[in-house]
């Protein structure tokens, strides 16, 4: 089970999401793949008012931004 994270380049509000993430004590570490939605119009045009967006790779289940660590760790909850 892993994690996605739809981002961009210069992205301030992913760049908050992405320390969040870091701060967040997750044991075991979760896998987390980073994509950049400028590289897929497709992308762009599903996540590109809504990002950054963590997405589960196990349930396809979305987070999206703002989200706070308390509601970080509940989403991460269900994979431990």
């Amino acid at each position: 089970m892993e994690l996605v994270f739809y981002t961009t380049e210069k992205c301030h509000l992913c760049e908050l999401a992405e320390e969040l993430m870091v701060q967040t004590p997750m044991d075991p570490p979760i896998p987390v793949d980073v994509v950049d939605i400028a590289q897929s119009p497709a992308l762009v045009e599903r996540y590109g008012t809504r990002i950054p967006v963590l997405q589960r790779t196990d349930t396809q289940q979305e987070l999206d931004w703002p989200f706070t660590q308390a509601e970080l760790m509940a989403f991460l909850g269900s994979m431990h």
